[in-house]
């Protein structure tokens, strides 16, 4: 499997994972079998585009992060400030920061961002977005 497929595994694992769903979860609510899930993010397939976007809802992911990582969309230049259109919903600042950063540092970010809007909206409700 490709360095790019294996990437896009563990992305979607540990997506899946800070998001408290299991494969079977994850499968009613994408439309993609469990065990097809499983296989991509063990790197044993590579997923279709048409399959990135029916996970990327339930993942609460941008499309174009995934086709990204899989390289099926060229990595936005920087020239053009694209780069940053793919951390939907930061704060501009941080999302170049961001990008600037490893892929696993990036990933490992959102993640604890994820957790973090999870936790406010518990306890504020739906006043946070």
């Amino acid at each position: 499997m490709t360095t790019a497929g294996n990437e896009l595994g563990k992305t979607l694992k540990q997506r899946r994972l800070s998001l408290e769903l299991t494969l079977r979860e994850l499968a009613a609510r994408s439309g993609v079998s469990a065990s097809h899930i499983a296989r991509v993010e063990r790197g044993e397939r590579f997923p279709s585009g048409h399959i990135l976007r029916k996970v990327a809802k339930p993942l609460d992911l941008d499309e174009s992060l995934l086709m990204t990582i899989a390289g099926y969309l060229p990595k936005p230049s920087s020239e053009t400030g694209e780069e940053y259109r793919i951390y939907r919903g930061l704060d501009p600042y941080v999302a170049k920061v961001l990008s600037e950063e490893p892929v696993h540092i990036q990933r490992a970010v959102l993640s604890l961002l994820t957790i973090v809007k999870a936790i406010a909206k518990a306890f504020w409700g739906n006043r946070i977005e």
